[in-house]
């Protein structure tokens, strides 16, 4: 997203595979309607990526869509089906693990939290996990150049963890900044396994540790994941914002939304020094796409996400009101009750909720 003239502002959007164009045209609605409130433009910047662009550009995520993104600071990115992405095909590459990697998004920010008129396991619940992004397991983002899954005969597969101390410390800086910005306990955890993983883990607690010392404002503590797992559950209050390693990361922002009202509810931001995307927890839910029954909630609150991260990269505090705008707007329409999608155990279609966000915009 690149600031225009009038007050206008770019921003790429990438509809992905299945719910992803129903979802991310949603978002966009809600996102326009409270900029136009708060007297900011802005203009979308469709770029092709996922299955439908291999019939009509060559790839999931074509040459122009990569050398369009470095000039727009902010994306929207909608679920890819990249687990039915043929293996050993080049055409078939996941847009969201090469956009993370070969953009620098070290950073993937879960939020959390409960909402009014869900049912829930854990109504008081409000926490940030923060998600290291670029290395770790993920076997498409661990290595420059080849695949960190290694098989050296049928029956055996090597997989190659990657923990480098300059995407620990960025990413610990990360989200001891977001711990500050809340208005929770202002405590970072971080979540490890440095008791077996020693090198690997140990190296991220202690990079960790370090951040921690730079900032003794800020409360901290660190947890075995196994233990963190079960505090997560049974005393999820005194958690505020936590940071692990990727795969630890994304495995418990799916325990938390779970806790919250489930992954309809989950938005996710990943960010990076100089580009920020924003996109949905939840997959692309094949068995429902083109119903009309998907839940945009978790994509357009990962705008809202986006939107607070443009204000600082714009001095744009207008972009922060127009995310609390969308915040309360989706409050609100949750809090009724009467248009609330399957997933939710209502009967309201993507088209219906979408209205009753916007709405809720409206009357703001």
């Amino acid at each position: 997203m690149t600031a225009g003239a009038s007050g206008s502002i770019r921003v790429a959007v990438m509809e992905g595979d299945d719910i992803g164009p129903e979802i991310v045209r949603s978002t966009t609605r809600v996102l326009d309607r409270a900029a136009q409130q708060h007297g900011v433009r802005i203009e979308w910047i469709p770029l092709p990526a996922g299955i439908a662009a291999v019939d009509t550009e060559g790839s999931t995520l074509p040459i122009r869509t990569r050398e369009a993104l470095p000039d727009i600071p902010g994306w929207i990115l909608g679920p890819v089906s990249h687990r039915d992405y043929p293996i050993g095909d080049a055409r078939y590459v996941n847009p969201s693990g090469y956009l993370r990697k070969n953009f620098e998004l070290y950073s993937n920010v879960r939020p959390a939290r409960a909402w009014p008129g869900i049912e829930c396991v854990r109504p008081k619940m409000d926490v940030v996990i923060v998600r290291e992004n670029t290395e770790g397991f993920y076997a498409d983002r661990n290595l420059i150049d080849g695949n960190g899954e290694l098989r050296p005969d049928l029956d055996t597969v090597i997989s190659v963890r990657v923990v480098t101390r300059r995407a620990s410390l960025r990413v610990a800086r990360q989200a001891f900044a977001i711990a500050r910005e809340r208005n929770g306990l202002r405590k970072v955890t971080c979540v490890h396994k440095a008791n077996v993983l020693r090198r690997g883990d140990g190296l991220f607690l202690d990079c960790c540790r370090q951040v921690a010392a730079e900032n003794p404002d800020i409360a901290f503590d660190d947890f075995l994941v196994d233990a963190f797992a079960m505090r997560l559950i049974l005393r999820p209050d005194d958690t505020d914002v936590v940071v692990t390693t990727n795969m630890f990361g994304d495995i418990l922002s799916d325990e938390a939304a779970g806790l919250v009202g489930g992954l309809g509810l989950a938005p996710g931001l990943n960010t990076g020094d100089e580009h920020a995307m924003a996109q949905a927890v939840h997959g692309s839910a094949p068995d429902i796409a083109g119903k009309g029954i998907a839940n945009p909630i978790a994509e357009i609150l990962s705008g809202a996400l986006l939107l607070r991260w443009l204000s600082r990269v714009h001095a744009a505090p207008m972009l922060v009101e127009a995310a609390d705008t969308v915040e309360s707007a989706i409050a609100a329409t949750l809090a009724r009750g009467e248009s609330l999608t399957p997933d939710l155990g209502g009967t309201a279609t993507t088209e219906s909720i979408t209205a009753a966000i916007l709405a809720a915009v409206d009357a703001s």
